[in-house]
């Protein structure tokens, strides 16, 4: 590629774990790091691996039966028939009754496999290649790389001729890579449910993925290692580079294969994704300076708009759509009040009679209080 010489360079270490020479960081592992294209893609290639399964077609049917019909005060659920056992009388075929067929039984031809496009499966495995790169993502995994050197981690060409297991293990301490093989052969457990009576009863956690150019026996090497996978640079799966679509695998690389990256994605070769911003704080972009200085300045104290009155209550707003109705409703306003008015007065008026009347009863019985009993010193009559 062009930019060969602004790249930074990786180390290269021997098989005794010592740095030997450097090599140039293969452009693959400055593409974007897309989680979402990684999770889409890993989840439609892993159901390229199902196998077909349905129920017998025969399942719940393999009995004679037919509806009673109506007018029998049951179901029209098929009965099944004859007589002399319990059997007789009783539900079929439906997936209500016992015995009975399943709902919607489960068919083999099923749409299993999925198709994906190729430029995002090449997407995602360079998205996974460059997390491989980036150590707080491959921690992020779960991989103990505490006492690895570098990551990535790109070993001499010769270890693609290891041949004997004893050796590979003896390369991966030296290199500070075997604390994660024993962490994948620690978590052997096994695994709940009835996989375990299925061809699948153990699980254990991942190890490293050693990627090679040629298989000199390295594969026999590395193979029984637990949690080691190997790979082929020009095979790379994005299965193993992402398992279960977790970006961040732990890669030991051979230097010809890393190598063999800048070929496989090179001017000639596959297409490197670009990200879609070269910087994606968008908050520091906004507020940069550069920005700023040539956007209009923020709109403060504003006209107000003002708040639109309802007609049906405001007699100002009515008189702006139909000034007669408004001075219709101020004369209705004003006769209303002096209909008030007039009432109040009236009955004030005979407020103040009928207290004047009380007030005159009162002052006679009490005139008449005072002048005693006329009868107490009896009376006479004169003819």
């Amino acid at each position: 590629p062009s930019n060969m010489t602004s790249r930074p360079v990786i180390s290269v270490f021997s098989l005794s774990g010592e740095k030997t020479s450097t090599t140039t960081l293969p452009a693959v592992f400055t593409a974007p790091v897309r989680n979402d294209i990684v999770q889409f893609v890993h989840t439609n290639m892993n159901k390229n691996n199902r196998q077909a399964y349905a129920v017998s077609m025969r399942a719940g049917k393999q009995v004679s039966a037919s509806s009673w019909g109506t007018g029998r005060a049951v179901a029209r659920i098929p009965r099944v028939g004859g007589g002399g056992t319990s059997r007789s009388g009783q539900g079929a075929f439906g997936n209500m009754c016992r015995g009975g067929r399943m709902f919607a039984p489960t068919k083999t031809w099923r749409k299993w496999h999925r198709k994906i496009n190729t430029s995002q499966k090449r997407y995602a495995v360079a998205s996974a290649l460059a997390a491989s790169a980036v150590p707080s993502l491959v921690m992020a995994r779960g991989h103990r790389v505490d006492d690895v050197p570098e990551i990535p981690l790109v070993l001499d060409s010769s270890v693609e001729s290891t041949k004997k297991t004893s050796a590979a293990k003896d390369i991966l301490a030296a290199v500070g890579a075997l604390a994660d093989v024993e962490k994948a052969a620690d978590s052997k457990k096994i695994r709940a449910g009835k996989g375990k009576m299925r061809n699948r009863r153990y699980t254990a956690r991942k190890g490293p993925l050693v990627i090679y150019k040629e298989n000199d026996g390295v594969s026999q090497a590395f193979r029984n290692l637990p949690g080691v996978e190997l790979c082929c640079v020009s095979r790379l799966n994005l299965l193993q580079l992402a398992p279960g679509g977790h970006m961040g695998r732990f890669c030991v690389w051979s230097q010809a294969a890393v190598d063999e990256l800048d070929v496989i994605y090179g001017d000639e070769g596959k297409t490197i994704p670009t990200a879609a911003m070269t910087n994606a704080d968008l908050a520091r972009i906004i507020n940069s300076d550069e920005i700023q200085s040539v956007l209009n300045p923020a709109k403060r104290n504003g006209q107000k708009a003002l708040r639109k009155k309802n007609a049906i209550k405001s007699v100002k707003a009515l008189e702006k759509l139909d000034p007669y109705a408004a001075a219709a409703r101020k004369a209705e306003t004003r006769a209303m009040e002096a209909r008030a008015g007039k009432k109040a007065s009236g009955l004030a008026a005979k407020r103040k009679a009928k207290k004047a009347f009380k007030d005159s009863k009162k002052a006679f019985i009490a005139n008449a209080s005072e002048q005693g009993d006329v009868c107490s010193e009896g009376f006479t009559i004169e003819g």
